[in-house]
């Protein structure tokens, strides 16, 4: 079979395409953006009819992709750790409904926020939601685990969680593919009941989903993916659960582990093999790149005495993700991976692209607050969330998408008058549309700014499901037509871009000022495919000349 080099996010990808996928949705998050992209501009996946689709938000990306599901066909729904806050609603209660076709979602956790708000570990959502759990330790794994994992889902009718973390998604690996598996059959369920949660009908399927725990528990041990390592030195034991796996492989010639190992890549945790390890090792360390989730677990099932190191002993860092030398030190090896930063290498902050619209609004935003005290802007999630650092130092929070105009319309209730939102385009029909909605209900004196550069930048130029729609969607929650605002973010358009913000900040209700200009990042992926697309016609037309 063919041999392709991927990054994990791409294998997941291709192992999808190869097993069957008729539908695949997401919202663009690092560092699970890929996955989707992948199957974009993938070939197959288009003689296929792949269906694919960039979500407004990640719960409309996991109920539409439990609507495929429903319909027999195999779907994935894909996002990154906080996204699946977002998602939290349909994906607890798609256990109980169950899945047709097999589904499942895929959720790139970020230890060491390297680009997130938090570590937060998905696990503890798939267990919370008695859902099965893969957690793959290479790419290879993570192409042959979509095809188990999809035939486990539709074994058992649930859906299944795919857990990686940033080095396996942005990491690249040689993957061999698998022979390839045709789409599913339009099927509906049999029971056409199955989906309906209401008190009646919910009861039963929470029993079943019970029933399936100890089954679900059994695969974790049969299936051959949890490896049980045995070796002569028994004074440790160790459990290293996905990515730490390749970890502890680094730190031993010929990667020989002298220690019994059990290799955790599927869940349930599988309590027998857990157990076999427990009981013949002095010592047992667990490696697990996120939150001490089979640690708690090990000292709640199986304290009798014996000690248990990893994350919540100090063995291991609380905080951060795992690497080889976090794992050598656990070890006591000395042996050290990678080279020391030279002292004269500094950290450049992140900054705005040269050319970037969000500066020449700011700099609007903090002339039209001259002689308004400090601390009054709330923003969000996106590039403009940089106005936080130094030249700008314009907004004073960003906690999770849609934040930004519930938070204003806070303050504003507090008595801090006014009160300013920023929120970006794509941002804002992923979660700021309710909060406007409840802003204009209360006519609340806040003023509202959706930096609209017409594309989902902060994550490479995905489609905004704002485009061409803010100004009519906010019409339609209730802004009046006269306080919504559209403005040209250039320097040439400073002077009256200030007044009208000022305008609207004096305004005793709800106003919105929508700064429009294009991504220049776009702008130049645009310009390059144009120039690529006439470099290529000339070819041909050469070509077609001199025969």
């Amino acid at each position: 079979m063919q041999k392709l080099l991927l990054l994990g996010d791409e294998a997941i990808a291709q192992g999808a395409i190869d097993a069957g996928l008729s539908g695949i949705y997401a919202y663009p998050g690092t560092p699970s953006t890929e996955i989707l992209e992948y199957v974009e501009r993938n070939q197959e996946a288009k003689q296929k009819g792949v269906k694919y689709q960039w979500a407004a938000n990640e719960k409309t990306a996991v109920e539409m992709a439990m609507g495929m599901s429903y319909a027999g066909k195999r779907s994935m729904a894909c996002m990154k750790h906080v996204g699946l806050n977002v998602a939290a609603d349909p994906f607890m209660n798609s256990t109980i409904t169950g899945a047709n076709g097999g589904f499942i979602v895929v959720v790139a956790d970020d230890p060491s926020m390297h680009s997130s708000q938090n570590e937060q570990d998905s696990r503890f959502y798939g267990k919370f939601a008695m859902m099965p759990i893969f957690e793959p330790s290479s790419q290879q794994e993570a192409y042959d685990l979509v095809h188990y994992a999809y035939n486990l889902s539709e074994k058992y009718s649930i859906p299944v969680m795919f857990r990686i973390t940033t080095r396996l998604a942005h990491s690249r690996a040689g993957v061999m593919r698998r022979k390839t598996k045709d789409q599913n059959e339009f099927k509906l369920p049999a029971n056409l009941r199955q989906y309906v949660l209401l008190p009646s009908f919910a009861r039963q399927r929470y029993s079943e989903l019970l029933e399936k725990q100890d089954d679900l528990e059994k695969e974790s041990v049969s299936s051959g993916v949890n490896q049980y390592h045995d070796a002569a030195d028994k004074s440790l034991g160790i459990i290293a659960c996905g990515l730490a796996y390749n970890y502890l492989l680094e730190n031993f010639e010929d990667q020989v582990v002298p220690h019994p190992v059990l290799k955790l890549s599927q869940y349930p945790v599988p309590t027998k093999l857990v157990k076999t390890l427990y009981d013949e090792c002095d010592e047992i360390l667990v490696l697990e790149d996120g939150y001490p989730l089979v640690e708690e677990l090990l000292k709640g099932l199986l304290d009798h005495g014996k000690k248990v190191k990893g994350r919540l002993d100090g063995t291991i860092p609380r905080q951060g993700e795992l690497n080889s030398n976090i794992v050598a030190q656990s070890l006591n090896i000395d042996e050290k991976f990678g080279s020391e930063i030279p002292g004269i290498m500094v950290n450049r902050p992140p900054s705005f692209c040269p050319g970037c619209s969000h500066i020449d609004s700011y700099v609007a935003l903090n002339e039209a607050l001259t002689g308004y005290s400090e601390g009054r802007i709330m923003s969000d999630i996106g590039c403009y969330t940089l106005a936080a650092l130094p030249p700008f130092q314009t907004i004073n929070s960003c906690v999770d998408m849609g934040a930004s105009i519930t938070m204003a319309k806070g303050l504003a209730d507090a008595g801090e008058v006014p009160a300013v939102a920023v929120i970006g385009d794509s941002t804002f029909t992923h979660s700021g549309i309710t909060g406007l909605l409840d802003a204009v209900n209360d006519n609340s004196p806040i003023t509202v700014l959706i930096l609209d550069n017409e594309t989902t930048g902060m994550t490479g130029g995905q489609p905004s499901a704002a485009l061409g729609k803010i100004e009519k969607i906010c019409m339609g929650v209730g802004v009046e037509e006269d306080h919504i605002r559209v403005l040209t973010p250039l320097k040439k358009y400073h002077e009256e871009n200030v007044k009208a913000i000022k305008e609207e900040l004096e305004y005793k209700g709800v106003s919105v000022i929508i700064p429009r200009r294009e991504c220049i990042q776009t702008i130049g992926s645009k310009l390059k495919a144009k120039a690529a697309q006439k470099e290529a016609e000339n070819k041909t037309s050469v070509e077609s000349h001199i025969n």
